[in-house]
């Protein structure tokens, strides 16, 4: 997403944008956010980390009431970008597309043990990221809020 110059822009701006009328717009204005900020300044310092959500739910793909068989995909959204693309289908990750017989239930874990690992090697950070907006390399940071 830093490859490009106008998406390694609009990935800062929730670091340039302060709430004027005090209401929630965003992520951004959140108090989770803040706190994640606040309890780790080395990660909310650097505006080009990334603030991450995480979503799933389960559909069934042969639309019949009788069938059993769902798939549940699994899909990871920036909280850095703005409002009119934080949602768009561009910016959404597919990390996983669980499917089966039945639900995953309580063993989806199993299932999110890979994301997981990538999410914590995500958090330790990425070594020689090129920013295309700023000309330079950084080091790459994301959390799971």
């Amino acid at each position: 997403m830093f490859q490009s110059h106008e998406t390694a822009k609009s990935l800062t701006w929730h670091a340039a944008r302060k709430s004027i009328d005090g209401q929630m717009s965003h992520p951004a204005d959140s108090p989770s956010l803040k706190l994640l900020d606040d309890k780790w300044p080395e990660f909310g310092n650097e505006p080009r980390n990334l603030r991450l959500a995480l979503s799933s739910d389960g559909f069934n793909p042969h639309s019949s009431l009788s069938s059993r068989y769902s798939c549940w995909p699994v899909i990871l959204v920036t909280y850095n970008l703005p409002p009119w693309l934080c949602m768009k289908r561009k910016f959404m990750m597919l990390t996983l597309l669980i499917s089966g017989p039945k639900q995953p239930g309580n063993d989806i874990d199993v299932y999110l043990e890979p994301l997981i690992d990538d999410l914590k090697s995500l958090w330790v950070g990425i070594r020689g990221v090129y920013d295309a907006h700023n000309g330079e390399y950084f080091t790459l940071r994301a959390a799971l809020m």
